[in-house]
């Protein structure tokens, strides 16, 4: 049976990777994007989202535009540096047809969920206003979402917007905290597991030799953000952050999980944003998430390529 998915994102060139990764897994049935302010602002993201969507014929899944604005923090914003001006690297999409629906993100995430309780997995790649904000707003969705997977955080890792604090949670650590501790079931995939998992320039060109829009997005999208890792990370390629949320469900058995209680530092210093985990018990909390501390990341990658590889042979 499929595993039924919403995208909560910004994309974002591995925001956009995640929507054709799913669209090319016959496991995934993705019901809808809802987008968030990120890596850029709230109007870029959603059209990134429709665009990507209507790249690979599949404008008939709703898009929501949601916040604009983190919960409390102070927009930071870097992501162009990383993903070029437009979100999505050197790619230049047309203008999408469709439209977002005019319901809210926040609406639409309290309606879908609460109409299917316990049927619906959202997962998370982007900051995590628009949950956060269901919560707050219909705490009834906690007991009906069946599951929540998040890209964000580094347990182990350093950070890559701080020294300490991963972007997505240190975009809207508030956010965060409110998901943290909601009580729903969390599977966290932070920096410890993604930087595991990096696409080569090599992988593109292979990519590339199936002559399709599709590979051609992929080579264009990444090309910024590949410049940008091999700038400021020293190495020939770019990590899959965003789409190894996936294999959550795609192969499982490619992590190594831990259960521990995380918080996220909402105190406003040095340290703000920062995910950390009570590894030796201090606070007795129970676990509230289990943890991907380590991925095969060559083995992730290989079946990212295959999975484009089949998107792109099938005529996109």
């Amino acid at each position: 049976m499929k595993k039924r998915i919403i995208i909560d994102t910004d994309p974002g060139v591995d925001d956009a990777l995640t929507f054709l990764l799913a669209l090319a897994s016959p496991e995934i049935q993705l019901e809808a994007l809802t987008t968030v302010s990120g890596n850029i602002g709230i109007d870029k993201t959603t059209r990134n989202a429709l665009a990507v969507l209507e790249l690979a014929h599949a404008s008939n899944i709703p898009v929501a535009r949601g916040c604009s604005l983190p919960l409390v923090s102070p927009l930071h914003r870097s992501g162009e540096a990383v993903h070029g001006t437009g979100g999505i690297g050197k790619s230049v999409l047309p203008e999408p047809k469709a439209k977002p629906i005019d319901q809210h993100a926040v609406d639409y995430l309290i309606e879908r969920i609460l109409a299917e309780p316990q049927e619906i997995s959202l997962f998370m790649i982007g900051p995590m206003t628009n949950l956060a904000l269901a919560i707050r707003k219909e705490p009834r969705i906690v007991q009906a979402l069946k599951e929540l997977v998040i890209m964000g955080g580094a347990i182990r890792s350093g950070g890559n917007i701080t020294p300490l604090a991963e972007f997505n949670i240190h975009a809207d650590p508030h956010a965060a905290h409110i998901v943290f501790h909601s009580g729903i079931p969390i599977t966290l995939i932070p920096l410890d597991a993604t930087y595991k998992c990096l696409l080569t320039t090599a992988d593109v060109e292979r990519l590339n030799r199936i002559d399709s829009p599709i590979a051609r997005f992929v080579r264009d999208a990444t090309a910024v953000y590949m410049d940008f890792y091999k700038k400021y990370e020293g190495f020939d390629g770019c990590a899959l952050h965003d789409p190894l949320t996936l294999a959550v469900i795609l192969a499982p058995e490619l992590f190594t999980f831990e259960e521990h209680h995380v918080d996220v530092d909402i105190s406003g210093g040095i340290s703000m944003g920062k995910t950390f985990a009570d590894f030796m018990n201090v606070s007795k909390k129970p676990a509230n998430m289990k943890v991907a501390l380590d991925v095969r990341g060559r083995d992730f990658i290989e079946l990212f390529l295959e999975r484009m590889e089949s998107l792109c042979r099938a005529g996109l």
